[in-house]
């Protein structure tokens, strides 16, 4: 099930980028402190590339994910990026250790694949929140209404409607 909602969030974000120009994917947002969707794109898959990158050494550090630009730059290698992670995500749980730091090691914690799976997936979501601020202003960008809410949200939102 979880694997399911990461994968229909990121065909949500696909969604997304097959509307927008490369411009648009580029274009510093007032509404994102001068950030691009791209950049928040590019986070999002990073912390994914991070967790999928460490699952065979049981240990991940988010602090040292890569920072590829190209990603954040080029729309069509995002989408290729997030095709290359939906063919990997589906792993068997097991137990990880979650690192903080770059240089030095301040913070572990043990944690687990699918623990994390969740945190990245509501990191997603997050960050979704953020970008649809600033593709609010666009009217020929569709989303649909499940982007960038939690889905707590949705099934609150759901109950209060009946």
């Amino acid at each position: 099930m979880l694997i399911a909602e990461i994968k229909a969030n990121f065909i949500q974000i696909i969604n997304l980028l097959n509307q927008l120009s490369d411009e648009e994917y580029t274009f510093c947002n007032n509404e994102l402190s001068n950030a691009t969707i791209g950049e928040h794109t590019r986070h999002i898959i990073e912390m994914y590339q991070s967790l999928l990158k460490c699952y065979n050494f049981g240990i991940v550090n988010y602090d040292k994910r890569e920072r590829n630009v190209a990603i954040q730059t080029d729309k069509n290698i995002a989408i290729k990026t997030i095709d290359s992670i939906l063919e990997n995500i589906d792993l068997e749980n097991i137990e990880m250790t979650l690192e903080q730091g770059i240089n030095e090691i301040t913070f572990q914690v043990k944690t687990n694949y699918y623990r994390e799976l969740l945190y990245n997936l509501e990191h997603s979501i997050h960050h979704q929140a953020l970008i649809k601020v600033a593709v609010l202003k666009n009217k020929n960008i569709q989303l649909c209404p499940e982007f960038g809410v939690a889905k707590s949200t949705i099934e609150y939102r759901t109950q209060c409607a009946q």
